[in-house]
């Protein structure tokens, strides 16, 4: 099902808040709560979860893309709406650069990198500092929800 933009026309993705063309706000006749997360068991076919830095993935749980899983293997992980982002989130409600996954000892930390819509991890706002992923997270990036999954063995 698509949305029509009522300024120029042009045929958006369901759900969508913006348009894809004019960039003007889409009417919305149920407004999609940002709030609430479903819990999703996630599928790690597939995906080599054995270390903090090759065992860890991202799930989107609900947007356009929803049950799209991305492997978490780099040093450093971009993503954003920028087409040479590891991970592309096609949407207007997304930066082109949004934020970066930074490779620790431990795990990934987590950095908006200016993104204009901010980013929201278990629901709070990401200030300028890093915070630390854990397991079980929930991320919002523009209207996509993500989940941070890594090997109960890592």
């Amino acid at each position: 099902m698509t949305q029509l933009c009522e300024a120029c026309g042009h045929s958006n993705d369901a759900g969508s808040r913006f348009c894809s063309s004019c960039g003007r706000p889409l009417s919305q006749a149920e407004e999609v709560n940002t709030e609430v997360l479903e819990t999703l068991v996630a599928d790690s076919e597939g995906l080599n979860l054995d270390n903090p830095l090759t065992g860890a993935a991202l799930i989107v749980a609900s947007g356009h893309q929803a049950g799209t899983r991305y492997a978490v293997t780099s040093e450093v992980v971009t993503v954003g709406r920028h087409p040479d982002s590891d991970i592309f989130l096609d949407d207007i409600t997304v930066s082109r650069h949004h934020v970066e996954l930074t490779a620790s000892s431990a795990g990934y930390d987590i950095k908006d990198v200016g993104s204009l819509n901010g980013t929201y991890l278990n629901g709070q706002r990401l200030e300028d500092s890093e915070a630390f992923l854990t397991n079980g997270d929930e991320l919002q990036i523009g209207k996509f929800k993500l989940l941070y999954l890594v090997s109960s063995s890592a």
